[in-house]
């Protein structure tokens, strides 16, 4: 199964009103669309329908967390917001995630391949277990939406479509990505964009990590510029 990151408004995401690479890619061939897509192109008025719900979801949320987060749950929901994709794919989250929990980890010893059940990693245990101040905790807690603000917690909740999923800050990301570089690679920027122009061809964690690592802080940098959410699909 594919895992694209997307970046906008919460309106166009659920609208489909958005295209994954696959779809980009088949749609300016000519060919086909993916089987199992079922996102469409032009939603306006389907945007216009489910706006409200998605306003009505972030004001539940807000009350909900009270003063947990001291911070206006407020972003762009209307359709001009700027919208932006990226496909790490699981083995490149994956790595990332394994390569997170490592680097925080150091008494063990990294797998050199992304393990097939790698969500139960042993270095992964240990980064989530309670009672566990993770360096890198928007990354390794099985977050799927970061929004796009200032808190330090992550929590689990409802989504628009009422699926429990885990969430955090598009600002904590980014400063815990940056920390993973300063700890772990302590590349420049050119470099950490140069990992995303290609997958690797050696699948190995660290390479699979740097490719996704790349994606992330580039959505990242987005969703905090234009301050929209960022969220996992697959």
């Amino acid at each position: 199964m594919a895992l694209d990151v997307y970046v906008g408004s919460l309106t166009r995401y659920y609208a489909g009103a958005w295209e994954n690479l696959a779809e980009t890619t088949a749609r300016k061939l000519g060919a086909p669309r993916p089987a199992g897509s079922g996102k469409l192109i032009d939603a306006t008025q389907s945007q216009d329908q489910i706006r409200p719900k998605v306003i009505a979801w972030r004001t539940k949320l807000a009350k909900a967390l009270g003063e947990r987060v001291d911070a206006l749950l407020d972003w762009d929901e209307t359709e001009a917001a700027r919208w932006f994709t990226h496909r790490p794919g699981w083995d490149g989250f994956g790595s990332l995630v394994i390569w997170a929990a490592y680097a925080e980890n150091p008494t063990l010893r990294a797998p050199e391949t992304l393990p097939e059940e790698w969500d139960d990693d042993i270095a992964l245990a240990r980064s989530t277990a309670d009672g566990f101040r993770s360096r890198y905790s928007h990354l390794v807690r099985n977050v799927e939406m970061w929004l796009p603000v200032a808190f330090e917690i992550t929590f689990e909740g409802d989504d628009v479509d009422g699926r429990r999923v885990v969430m955090g800050s598009v600002t904590t990301l980014r400063r815990q990505l940056a920390d993973l570089n300063a700890a772990t690679w302590k590349a420049s920027a050119d470099e950490i964009a140069a990992w995303g122009q290609m997958p690797p061809e050696r699948r190995t964690v660290e390479g699979c990590a740097r490719y996704a690592f790349s994606l992330l802080t580039d959505l990242a940098q987005r969703a905090h510029a234009e301050r929209l959410p960022m969220k996992l699909d697959h």
